[in-house]
């Protein structure tokens, strides 16, 4: 007894907008891992004992032992880029635990912002006429042309990996921040996101008007070795580091205490993940640059530098805290979401 012949539909085709936003998935992807490559054939190519990009009188060539372990720590976290990129455009990436994607996005955001921000600027400055001392001849660090193919892969991580995590983001969690700021009820943690902001813009006080005065010009509290030899670039960090620390209080302050009222609720929200990640990022990033060992006592941080990396680091994190409580709160409670 033959069996009938059972037709199937075609399946249907993918909605146009889908594979749109599948083929920038893909681009995206793409970009972001080439981007690596640069990077990482130089890292590894140190590590392996090459000395391209390096010129003589190095102080890169005097500990090669703690440069080595440094190099081979940022290698890994460039390589974690790759994973991210392949978690934010996989099928299996939807079923990561919010906390263990948001964490190392959240860590790439602080590391990449600042150079994504000071670098471009530094050009800007240098093509204006800005005065760019640094170390000199007398103390070659690296070759010009390294900082220009590092620094532009890392702008091309950021913005590629940024746009992943938006859409990523947007599919997964985009009731989140639907709304304005005045559709917000205040919930049971709105004592403690309030008490968070309050804190974060006190202890931000003191790193703010030193980084403020340093960005100025001032040497007050420096090192020796860069009171002496502070240039342009120096003072382009110093400022991109005093407006990021304003941004993370902003942001931190507009969530916890509800202002803004015309303001979508993705500005603040914004302003306080990208704040907060710069501000302590970049600060625990300055804190472990200078535990690595520094052969000229002139250029080791003073203790008040080591307190502002500190302060930055605590201010991050209380603004940190404020965007997963507004998250946790949100998540809970998705009867009052805006529409």
């Amino acid at each position: 007894m033959t069996q009938p012949l059972v037709r199937t539909a075609p399946p249907a085709p993918a909605h146009p907008a889908r594979r749109a936003r599948a083929r920038a998935r893909r681009l995206l992807r793409g970009v972001a891992v080439l981007s690596c490559a640069p990077y990482l054939c130089l890292k590894v190519a140190w590590i392996a004992g090459s000395r391209i990009g390096i010129p003589e009188g190095s102080s890169l060539l005097e500990h090669r032992g703690t440069v080595a372990v440094m190099n081979a720590v940022t290698v890994l976290m460039d390589a974690a880029v790759i994973v991210l990129a392949l978690l934010l455009t996989r099928p299996w990436g939807r079923r990561v635990p919010a906390w263990l994607l948001a964490v190392p996005v959240w860590v790439a955001t602080g590391l990449l912002a600042p150079i994504m921000t000071g670098f471009p600027i530094q050009l800007l400055v240098d093509v204006l006429g800005g005065a760019s001392t640094g170390s000199g001849p007398d103390e070659p660090f690296l070759d010009a042309w390294v900082f220009g193919v590092v620094y532009t892969g890392f702008i091309v991580q950021g913005l590629s990996l940024g746009a992943l995590f938006v859409l990523y983001a947007r599919d997964r969690w985009g009731g989140l921040w639907r709304g304005l700021v005045w559709e917000l009820p205040v919930g049971l943690v709105g004592g403690a996101q309030r008490l968070a902001a309050c804190a974060a813009a006190l202890v931000a006080v003191p790193p703010f008007a030193l980084h403020l005065l340093w960005a100025c010009g001032g040497t007050s509290w420096l090192s020796a070795g860069l009171a002496d030899d502070a240039s342009s670039g120096f003072r382009v960090v110093e400022a991109t580091s005093t407006g990021f620390l304003a941004v993370a209080v902003a942001g931190g302050a507009l969530l916890a205490f509800r202002r803004g009222p015309v303001l979508p609720v993705a500005v603040p929200l914004a302003l306080a993940w990208v704040g907060s990640a710069a501000t302590a990022c970049w600060g625990g990033w300055m804190t472990l640059s200078s535990l690595t060992g520094v052969a000229d006592a002139a250029d080791r941080p003073t203790p008040v530098m080591h307190l502002t990396y500190s302060a930055q680091m605590i201010v991050g994190i209380l603004v940190a805290s404020v965007c997963a409580y507004f998250l946790a709160e949100r998540s809970a409670l998705p009867a009052k979401r805006p529409a």
